[in-house]
């Protein structure tokens, strides 16, 4: 797959940037990135070791409308169910490494690096919802296996679109500390100032492109709020109650509008904050668990 590499600075931008010393860009960065990192979802780093992490990798071409390389991490067991694990943004396949060292029994876990993310390309932003749905649909077997796709933050958004696109091939969803609730989404003064072209330039590809993710949420999840009673899968709904990135707010709203849904059951976390994969991991495999069990 073809190095991602950063667009050569012109006219005002490269002015500017060679005046700006290597440890102000550093503190620049630092600044910005942490700022749209609290408005985001900036998970743990990798714990992944990197012989491990390119043992588990799958590269693959998607041709159009996508044209893009898309990598993924795979564990597991072969040919079992398959849970397919979407992150938020910022954010990556490595990620999920703790579901991946120890895949729930009898699964195959397949984690992504979404559009413009990780190894998958392309370098920008894939704001759309629907094409990162068709991302992680080119994920989804095609032997008749039940399928369960995760989705955490935004990721939940980019799932619930994928089981309202191809409401057949998906068994279950688990919306984990979801952000669907268009009337929740709110820029910040900081993005503003991310997107500016020379401070977009100076910032990391993951930060730059999670930027305008979120500037672009709001309409995103609107359209998309249209088509959730379209949602066949059985649903598992996991959030904190002290989640300040995505509020509790979302949980009524998915509840409200997942009105196709085989079922949908609601796991409310007194006391925790966004970074469920991590600070519940033990709950978020009862609710996979919970996913993949007959009935409702």
């Amino acid at each position: 797959m073809p190095q991602h590499r950063s667009t050569p600075a012109t006219g005002a931008s490269r002015f500017w940037r060679n005046r700006i010393d290597a440890p102000s860009r550093g503190r620049l960065w630092s600044a910005v990135g942490v700022a749209l990192a609290a408005v985001g979802c900036a998970p743990p780093g990798p714990k992944l070791a990197q012989a491990d992490t390119e043992a588990l990798r799958v590269d693959t071409s998607l041709g159009a409308p996508l044209n893009l390389g898309l990598s993924s991490l795979r564990a597991g067991l072969a040919g079992g169910p398959r849970l397919v694990l979407v992150h938020g943004t910022p954010g990556s396949a490595e990620g999920w490494s703790d579901y991946l060292l120890d895949p729930p029994s009898g699964m195959e876990v397949v984690a992504l690096d979404r559009p413009g993310f990780g190894r998958s390309g392309p370098d920008g932003a894939v704001t759309s919802l629907q094409a990162q749905a068709a991302a992680v649909a080119s994920l989804l077997p095609g032997d008749g296996r039940p399928v369960v796709l995760l989705g955490h933050s935004l990721g939940g958004a980019v799932v619930a679109q994928v089981a309202a696109d191809h409401p057949r091939r998906v068994s279950a969803l688990v919306l984990l500390a979801a952000s669907l609730d268009p009337a929740q989404e709110a820029i910040q003064t900081i993005q503003y100032i991310g997107a500016w072209p020379l401070v977009r330039s100076l910032l990391p590809r993951a930060i730059r492109n999670a930027n305008a993710e979120l500037m672009a949420l709001k309409p995103e999840l609107q359209a998309l709020a249209l088509r959730l009673p379209s949602i066949r899968a059985k649903v598992v709904i996991v959030h904190g109650t002290q989640d300040d990135l995505v509020p509790l707010a979302n949980v009524p709203f998915m509840q409200a509008k997942l009105t196709g849904a085989a079922c949908v059951k609601t796991l409310l976390l007194p006391g925790q904050n966004h970074f469920l994969p991590w600070n519940s991991a033990d709950t978020v495999r009862a609710a996979v668990r919970q996913a993949l069990e007959p009935g409702c």
